[in-house]
Formats: structure tokens, C-alpha cells, sequence
């Protein structure tokens, strides 16, 4: 392996491992401010009690997620110097706004939010957590802009002094199509993971009968939210899939292993083999007739167009090179996302009707069931993220940059093996510190309702939310 492999390697480890705590990041300061304004809306403590746990787990969260963020956007400075130099003038404007004020906002006032209980006025504190929670929606916006523009780039223009990209429309980069569906479809899945860690640790406490009233409450509201968020993330994901049919045909050809145009196109269930150019033709391959013209081109017998014709394509427009993407991670990526997604649906669906009829606190399968499903939208996520970022190479900007022409010239191989093993190791030890934290807290007992009198234990205060 060259320099560029292993710098490759080195972004995907630690963006992977970082993209599992945004979402639950996102997701639980919503899920935080909701119970909040539950309590204050009804005076129940049963809310008060899960205000507290909740936003528990949400620091463990952010604190492990902010040490491994701050590495992303050094790694485009240190690995991949000649992209941020003829990109960066574009690139680098939602990078900042993202580091200078969304993150700040929230880091900001969920500061305030954990020492502000016995400070602020009722409506203030709660005030506070909404904007930590628009805050971090706001980091995941201005990031998306960023990716969704490597994605297809737009509003820009290469100054032919410099021979570099420069920005000249930030209203396109916002209005980018690939931004527009990808900053829903992203959102949802934090919700969706939010929702199912929530639901999970609930179902480990009802299953000991632990704090039944309030882990019931909780339970309820992370099903309630769960339900339509993974089936709006689906439907938003098909809607997507059109916008990339159309932006990035060869992504699409890629996730279905599709080497040859069809119209109408057929989509793949499950196939093996067929994922090489020497080897086009799978061993087994279940597929439904016309569905993958309906996902890809919302028409019955639309025309998607094969591998073999777009790296034709390609080279013609774009010289020599080989612009075929890695196949089974295109492939495998999207059955991940799109399976397990579909689980989600049904699985909180069946909590929905169990909740209706009253019997979701009594019923020892879905409880039992409930807690190894948190697994399920991590997996999603991280096939969602593999899907998208796979699927773009050989181009780090489509149609502008190739990877293999963006790393640094002056970082050898050594240096970012080097780096690699070291954040890897860092890495593995911020994991097995969130797990026991995570596991610690999400097992511990509610916190007893506070002392009417008053006193130190008063909700929120830095000795009642300390660790």
C-alpha cells in the first residue's frame, strides 16, 4: 500500500468510529429537550427523573464525540494537503461556519444547561437545551454541505490565476439536491438511534422491573419518535437514490453490481459473485423485477445505465483511468442500510401496536428483543456512510479531483502508517471508555426525586448530574 491507501484507510477508521456518537449526539438532545418540556408541561417527576438520566448519557456522548471530531478536520490539512489547497476556498467556508458557530452554540449552552437548573428561570433553562439541540443540527447541516459538495459540486468557479476553486455561489451549495436529501435522511437516522438506545436501555430496566412507571414513559416516547423517523428515513432514502441516479449514475450501478444498462431494471435481493470486472456474472442472484427502474428513475421501465457503459463514458470525458468503484462495498453497503432500516420499521411498529394495547411493559420478547436492537441503526449508519463515500472513488470532488491526486506529496507511507496505528489505538480506548460509561449510567437507577426543601441535591446541579 502507497501513502494515498493508507491516508485513505486512516479517514475512513476515524470517521467511521466518530460517525457512531454524531448521530446519538443529535438525536438525544432533542430526545432531552423533549423530556424536559414533558416535565415542565405536566409536573410529573417520573419526566424530571428521566431529564436527568437522559442527559447523562447524552455528555458521555458528546464528550467522547468532540475528542474524536476535532481529528477530522486536521486530517485535511496533514493527509490530504493538495485537496484542502485547490479546494479549500470552497470547502473550508461550511467547514468553519460549522467549527466557529454551530459547534459553539451547542457546547455553549448545554454548558448552561448543566449548571443553569437552580440558576435560570424554568422557561430559560429549557430554552437552553433546545438551542444545544439546534446547535447540533446546525453541525450537521453545515457538514453536509460540505460532503454533499464533494459529492456534486456546485457554486463554484476555478480562478485561472491560482488554478484553484473558488466560492461564487454559497446559495447553491446550499440548494445542492444531494444536500437537500441527505440532510433529512441524515437527521431522521439520529433520531432513529437516538430513539433505539433510549428504547433499549428502557427495555433492560422493565425487563428487572426497575423504575416501571417512568421507564414505561420513556420507552413510549422513544417508540413514538422511532416509528415515523425510520419510515420517513426510508422514504427519503428513495427519494435520494433518484437524486444520485441522476448525479452520480456509476454510484448507483455500483451499489447493484449492475454491469450492463437495463431498462427496465431489475433489484438485487441478495447475489454472489458478479462484483469484478472479471467476474460480471453472479453465481446466485434473487431479483425483483423493475424495482431498481422504480428507485432509481421513479418510473416502471426506466433505463439505468451498467458499469460497463459509464467507465466508457468516463474515460472518454476524462482520459485514461479506471473510475469503477469498489463494488461490494457499494453493494453490501446498501443492503445494510436498506435491510436493517426496514427491521427498524417493523420492529417499532410492533412496539407501537404493543404500546396501544397496553402490554409493551408485559411483553418479555420485545423487551428482550428491544435491547439487542440498538446494534441495528449503528450498523445502518455506518453501511449508509460507506455506501456514500465509496461509491464517489476514484473522485475525492466528483468530476474534479481524484483521491490519488489530493494526498500530501511531502507525508510518506511510513509517517501515516505510523499515525494510523497510533489513532487506531487511541481509538480503541475512547471505545471501551464510552462502552463503560454507557453501560455504567444506562444501568444505574434513576436519580430519586428531589428534595422539595431544597438542599444540594437540586435537579440538574452539578452534584446531582456528576459522574
Amino acid at each position: 500500500m502507497n501513502n494515498v491507501d493508507l491516508a485513505r484507510i486512516q479517514f475512513a477508521t476515524t470517521t467511521l468510529f466518530h460517525f457512531l456518537f454524531v448521530p446519538v449526539t443529535i438525536g438525544l438532545s432533542w430526545l432531552t429537550a423533549i423530556t424536559q418540556t414533558a416535565w415542565r408541561r405536566t409536573g410529573h417527576e417520573e419526566w424530571l427523573r428521566l431529564t436527568r438520566f437522559v442527559g447523562r448519557l447524552l455528555l458521555i456522548n458528546v464528550a467522547v464525540g468532540v475528542a474524536t471530531g476535532l481529528v477530522q478536520e486536521f486530517q485535511f490539512g496533514m493527509n490530504w494537503s493538495t485537496y484542502a489547497r485547490y479546494v479549500g476556498d470552497v470547502f473550508g467556508a461550511p467547514l468553519a461556519i460549522e467549527g466557529l458557530a454551530a459547534f459553539f452554540l451547542e457546547s455553549t449552552f448545554l454548558g448552561v444547561w448543566v449548571f443553569g437548573w437552580d440558576k435560570l428561570s424554568p422557561r430559560v433553562h429549557l430554552a437552553t437545551i433546545y438551542i444545544a439541540a439546534i446547535g447540533a443540527t446546525l453541525s450537521a447541516v453545515f457538514i453536509l454541505a460540505a460532503n454533499s459538495w464533494m459529492q456534486n459540486p456546485v457554486g463554484y468557479t476555478i480562478n485561472p490565476q491560482t488554478g484553484r476553486a473558488q466560492l461564487n455561489d454559497i446559495g447553491a451549495v446550499f440548494g445542492n439536491r444531494v444536500f437537500l436529501w441527505a440532510l433529512p435522511h441524515t437527521l431522521l437516522a439520529a433520531l432513529v438511534t437516538a430513539s433505539a438506545v433510549l428504547l433499549a436501555v428502557s427495555c433492560w430496566h422493565l425487563r428487572r422491573d426497575q423504575d416501571r412507571v417512568a421507564f414505561t414513559k420513556a420507552a413510549a416516547m422513544a417508540l413514538v419518535v422511532m416509528f415515523p423517523a425510520a419510515g420517513l428515513a426510508l422514504m427519503t432514502g428513495a427519494q435520494f437514490a433518484v437524486t444520485v441516479t441522476q448525479q452520480q449514475p456509476m454510484k448507483v450501478a455500483g451499489m447493484e453490481a449492475l454491469w450492463g444498462t437495463e431498462a427496465p431494471a431489475s433489484f438485487s435481493l441478495v447475489q454472489f459473485g458478479g462484483m469484478s470486472e472479471q467476474d460480471q456474472a453472479p453465481a446466485f442472484d434473487i431479483e425483483i423485477p423493475h424495482l431498481l427502474s422504480v428507485l432509481a428513475t421513479s418510473s416502471w421501465d426506466g433505463q439505468v445505465q451498467g458499469i460497463n457503459s459509464l467507465e466508457a463514458q468516463a474515460e472518454a470525458r476524462y482520459g485514461p483511468g479506471y473510475y469503477t468503484p469498489t463494488v461490494p462495498f457499494c453493494y453490501w453497503g446498501l443492503r445494510v442500510m436498506a435491510y436493517l432500516g426496514t427491521v427498524l420499521v417493523l420492529f417499532s411498529g410492533v412496539g407501537v401496536f404493543l404500546l396501544w394495547r397496553g402490554k409493551l411493559a408485559t411483553s418479555r420478547r420485545f423487551l428482550k428483543l428491544g435491547v439487542w436492537m440498538v446494534v441495528a441503526p449503528f450498523l445502518v449508519n455506518s453501511g449508509g456512510w460507506i455506501l456514500a463515500e465509496t461509491g464517489r472513488q476514484p473522485w475525492i470532488v466528483w468530476g474534479l479531483q481524484r483521491t490519488a491526486d489530493a494526498a500530501s506529496p511531502n507525508v510518506g507511507t511510513a509517517q501515516v502508517a505510523l499515525t494510523l496505528v497510533g489513532f487506531v489505538v487511541i481509538y480503541g480506548a475512547l471505545a471501551v471508555i464510552d462502552l463503560i460509561l454507557m453501560m455504567r449510567y444506562s444501568r444505574r437507577d434513576l436519580d430519586p426525586a428531589p428534595d422539595p426543601d431544597g438542599g444540594d441535591d437540586v435537579p440538574g446541579s452539578p452534584m446531582a448530574m456528576s459522574y
